[in-house]
């Protein structure tokens, strides 16, 4: 019996490596030639080769750009451990593994029926997480923030908590992961009244022993915010903030947007948890086609799977109206969910962007945790787990033809030899040039 239990943890522990080091070579043959990738990584290139303090991070438009010396930091640091190209990229692939894991076990815990191997093959696979949390990209440093934030909000919620967290963890995680992603995507402004919910019913439980809980809130912030106080310190409240306070304004254009149900703030936010597979093999039909001809052994595995990522998003839509389930908190769960697009719907009123799915990729831990709820009653019988097995192999063989392709056109591999030669030169500028009016 113990040999047994061993042999399955060392099959496991193989498998979590196998999980590994495919995410990590799927994100190395992924988008670099971007001009936003770019400049990222170009960010802590700068601090390698300069050693200049990073005062500010990713820029949002020319003028804006986003305080705390974090994304630079998370990209240049690792550089100064091991001089290679390939390097950051070990870290924001360790970054969201981990995160990815520790969700896939708060998901199994709090939906103990769905079986666990789709869980976590689901989760380290799902196109939104593939092909965004293992390269080089501010929001892929987003979402181990995000996973931190909703676990630990969500198990100081009265009506959604399991008690899988020690309250002072919960909020331990909250207040770090808030900090951590505000210096990384000026998304984070949309966490800030869950912060405010979570404290309100806080208060009302814990009554007198409320500061504890603003205690470790503050603890876990004081983590990443001492890599933003140096900005303050050096430019000021004003000058600190990089006019992140312009891009909130009313913005008319983007309550059009909204009447868009495929290509609005819905449409997108159901498509996290789905197979959306057209965004990430062109950015018009016309480029999607040539990836079509160009691997016609794929056709019909992207037929296949575009059309059940279709459907995944509709019986989502629709399996919100269903009142039975097994589990006491789906109510509150769906409703949990509902509140989370109305807010980033009303959010967007107030957006200098449109709400394109990046922008507010930070409640992807809402839309693949609601996901799981409408498929656990499905995956109960055989026959809906046969067909998620063919369809998590599909997902499997289409990303190694994306990763294929994708290494031959856009990869850093195009440009590996530039940055060898900025790391070998101490001169960042062979890579490109920061963006004219960056202030790092």
């Amino acid at each position: 019996m113990l040999l047994n239990e061993r042999r399955r943890r060392v099959l496991f522990c193989a498998l979590l490596v196998s999980a590994f080091l495919f995410r990590l070579g799927f994100g190395l043959c992924s988008q670099f030639l971007d001009p936003d990738t770019t400049q990222i990584y170009l960010l802590g290139l700068k601090f390698y080769t300069t050693g200049a303090w990073p005062y500010f991070g990713p820029d949002v438009t020319k003028t804006i750009q986003i305080p705390g010396a974090l994304q630079a930091l998370v990209v240049g640091l690792p550089l100064r451990l091991l001089p290679l190209p390939e390097t950051p990229y070990l870290i924001v692939n360790l970054l969201s593994f981990a995160a990815l894991s520790f969700f896939a076990w708060y998901c199994s815990r709090r939906l103990p029926e769905l079986p666990k191997w789709f869980v976590w093959t689901w989760l380290l696979t799902a196109p939104w997480t593939l092909n965004i949390s293992t390269h080089i990209f501010n929001p892929s440093y987003v979402l181990p923030g995000a996973i931190l934030f909703f676990v630990g909000a969500l198990e100081t919620f009265p009506f959604l908590s399991r008690d899988l967290i020690p309250r002072r963890w919960a909020n331990f995680m909250m207040g770090f992961a808030l900090c951590w992603i505000m210096q990384f995507h000026l998304s984070w402004v949309v966490l800030v009244p869950y912060v405010a919910l979570s404290f309100y019913f806080q208060a009302r439980d814990l009554r007198g022993r409320m500061f504890c809980s603003v205690l470790w809130f503050a603890a876990g912030a004081l983590i990443p915010v001492s890599f933003l106080i140096p900005t303050f310190i050096k430019y000021g409240v004003a000058g600190g903030l990089g006019n992140t306070n312009e891009s909130v304004g009313f913005n008319a254009a983007n309550l059009w947007r909204h009447l868009n149900v495929v290509e609005g703030v819905l449409g997108r936010f159901l498509s996290f948890a789905s197979f959306e597979l057209p965004r990430f093999i062109g950015d018009n039909t016309a480029t999607r086609l040539a990836f079509m001809k160009e691997n016609r052994w794929l056709i019909p595995i992207v037929v296949f799977l575009t059309l059940v990522g279709i459907l995944q998003c509709v019986a989502m839509l629709l399996l919100w109206f269903r009142k039975k389930h097994t589990q006491p908190d789906w109510r509150a769960l769906k409703y949990f969910t509902l509140a989370t697009i109305l807010l980033l719907y009303v959010s967007f009123l107030f957006s200098l962007k449109a709400p394109v799915s990046h922008t507010f990729y930070v409640t992807f831990p809402v839309a693949m945790l609601y996901s799981f709820y409408c498929w656990s009653e499905f995956l109960k019988k055989k026959s809906w787990q046969k067909f998620a097995a063919v369809f998590l192999i599909c997902g499997l063989l289409f990303d190694i033809g994306l990763a294929a392709t994708n290494l031959k056109r856009v990869s850093l591999y195009r440009e590996r030899g530039k940055i060898v030669e900025a790391i070998k030169t101490s001169d960042y500028r062979v890579l490109g040039e920061r963006r004219p009016g960056a202030r790092y």
